[in-house]
């Protein structure tokens, strides 16, 4: 599994880091997270310099935060297991498989939106999942465990029941959200579907694409898109850290909502993307797009199903158990 590119011993680094500790908080903080106006909290957070600003005033100076973007979760937790990032900031999924697998020595800090993701296709005889066939690729940013690779399994599940939750699964290509689009403008590239994000989702629409399915039609409801999570090591030497984190994205998202023109100028800044501000503008305003919140949605929807299929070993109580304690004000699901 990708989850675990870096072996036996990158888990050991997170095990094993209770007992090193630190000797003072770290300064010198690295955060990732992926391409998308989900990760808008982000964005704003680096450019206002927010958790520099927050933990000063906290009374930790002198912070530098690094902000590094990768192409999918997988990725990013493969660094957080590597030790070679502090906080990452990606999907549900990921969150609970690490939450997992290290024994509850990874948890969530907070979370910033929980938009609807939509899958997209060119092919017009793929109008619904049903119409999916063994030949047909779907893009999404990791197989088998990003927010959209669970969706499919879960869609699978209400559609052909519990003995065949992995159907979709060898039609599900690995490919970051820009590389996706890209491959759905090429109409000679065997990838014709996209269980897309913001702002791609839209884009591709535009462009000519069609809806084939919304992530509110299989989970019922909203889901926790962007998480920002780190190892319990790290929370429990850094607590001025995990606290400018939690005040920054609060801070982020009424920033967000109270000018999001603003925001978004700040991810065209960062990111480099090229959409027309008046057109990203728009995007906001289509249904659901502004549920930039800092509680967990849907979370323990997802548990449920991971541990059905066998990927969480340890069905978790409540949605606080794998989050941190500093969280469990948060009006979580």
């Amino acid at each position: 599994m990708r989850l675990f590119q870096g072996g036996i011993a990158a888990l050991g680094i997170i095990l094993g880091l209770g007992s090193s500790g630190y000797a003072q908080e770290k300064t010198d903080i690295s955060i990732t997270r992926q391409p998308g106006i989900l990760y808008l909290a982000s964005h704003v957070m680096e450019t206002q310099k927010l958790i520099e600003k927050h933990a000063a005033e906290d009374g930790l100076k002198d912070v530098t935060v690094n902000w590094r973007t990768f192409s999918g979760g997988g990725a990013q937790t493969d660094a957080l297991l590597a030790g070679n990032v502090d906080i990452v900031n990606t999907g549900t999924g990921n969150l609970l498989l690490l939450w997992d697998r290290t024994r509850g020595k990874v948890k969530g800090i907070i979370t910033s939106s929980a938009q609807p993701v939509i899958m997209v296709s060119r092919d017009p005889k793929i109008k619904s999942l049903k119409d999916i066939g063994p030949s047909d690729k779907i893009a999404v940013p990791t197989v088998g465990v990003s927010t959209q690779a669970i969706l499919l399994q879960m869609a699978a599940g209400q559609m052909f029941g519990d003995s065949d939750l992995k159907h979709f699964d060898p039609n599900t290509v690995q490919l970051g959200h820009p590389d996706a689009m890209a491959a759905l403008a090429n109409k000679s590239h065997e990838v014709a579907s996209h269980f897309s994000a913001p702002p791609f989702q839209y884009l591709e629409i535009d462009a000519g694409n069609h809806i084939v399915v919304n992530s509110k039609d299989i989970i019922g409801g909203p889901l926790t898109q962007a998480t920002f999570f780190t190892t319990t090591a790290f929370a429990e030497a850094n607590p001025v850290i995990i606290k400018a984190m939690r005040e920054a994205t609060v801070e982020a998202i009424d920033m967000i909502k109270k000018n999001p023109k603003d925001a978004l100028s700040a991810y065209k800044q960062v990111s480099g993307d090229k959409t027309d501000l008046n057109t990203l503008v728009k995007i906001l305003g289509q249904p659901d797009m502004m549920e930039f919140r800092t509680d967990p949605q849907g979370t323990m929807k997802f548990a449920t199903h991971l541990h059905k299929i066998g990927t969480l070993k340890t069905m978790p109580a409540a949605w606080t158990d794998y989050y941190l304690p500093e969280s469990a004000d948060l009006k979580g699901n």
